[in-house]
Order: C-alpha cells, then sequence, then structure tokens
C-alpha cells in the first residue's frame, strides 16, 4: 500500500482562526464537496506563508461562505490572510496510481475558484511512467452566498 493525494484545495486563503474552538478545519461545503473532501476526514494542511504543517479533520461550514478556518491548536499555525494547501489521502496498492484522477482546486484570492484541475499518472507502451496536470476548459463557477444564507 502507498499513500496517494485523493483531493486538493490549493492557496485557500484563510478567513479566521479560532484557538478556542474545539478542533479541526472548518471549510465552506461547496469547496469541499467540489474537490470530494467529506465532513470529519483527515487531511495534511501546508500553510504557504510560514511553512507549518499540521494534520486535522474536516468540518463543514456555512455553504457558499468561502470559509477557511482553522481551529483549536491548529490556529497557532496560521494567520488570516496566509494561503494553505489542504490535501486528502488514501492507501491504495501501487497499481492504482494510474486509476485515479484526483480533484485539485486553485482559488483567488477572495476563495473564488480559480481553476479545477484532475491529476492523471499513466504508462506508455514502453511502460513508461508520465504525470499530466489537465484543467477544466469549462469549469462551473460556485455562486457566492453571504454567511448564513
Amino acid at each position: 500500500m502507498k499513500k496517494f493525494v485523493a483531493a486538493k484545495l490549493h492557496g485557500i486563503t484563510v478567513t479566521e482562526a479560532d484557538l478556542d474552538y474545539h478542533g479541526s478545519i472548518t471549510l465552506d461545503p461547496d469547496h469541499a464537496e467540489a474537490a470530494g473532501i467529506l465532513p470529519m476526514e483527515f487531511v495534511d494542511i501546508w500553510n504557504k506563508a510560514s511553512g507549518a504543517r499540521i494534520s486535522t479533520y474536516v468540518i463543514y461550514g456555512a455553504r457558499g461562505s468561502r470559509c477557511c478556518v482553522l481551529n483549536g491548536a491548529a490556529a497557532r499555525t496560521c494567520q488570516v490572510g496566509d494561503q494553505v494547501i489542504i490535501a486528502s489521502s488514501d492507501f491504495l496498492e501501487a497499481e492504482a496510481a494510474f486509476d485515479i484522477a484526483p480533484t485539485v482546486l486553485t482559488f483567488t484570492p477572495d476563495n473564488e475558484v480559480d481553476e479545477i484541475l484532475t491529476y492523471k499518472a499513466s504508462r506508455d507502451a514502453q511502460g513508461r511512467i508520465s504525470f499530466d496536470i489537465l484543467k477544466d476548459e469549462a469549469p462551473q463557477p460556485i455562486p457566492y452566498r453571504a454567511k448564513g444564507h
């Protein structure tokens, strides 16, 4: 078994850091669902500003809020405005690398989805491995809804 990326939110901006909450990362369900990240799923988080790397679980916040809130101890690893990378993973047999196609969302500074990408590994006729990042040419925008709506 090997550990593979299953989904990724790349460059999402931290909107809050709540030290007194009881732990986890709160994400907009629209973003999490579009990438394939479930509530209570463990994810790795990498802070692009500080280099901090943590692991925690996901909870869903208000749909359409564009939130990315580090809670509890995780709140010490970032500042509001930092960009982070959030990745979920799966343990699979090595050959499964050629069957999976993880979704990667990239973001604008105000947490609108900028690009929808797919990672894809393949083998050619000689067995050589290649890796491609495929861009969805017609991404469907995730609509903004004000908090609480």
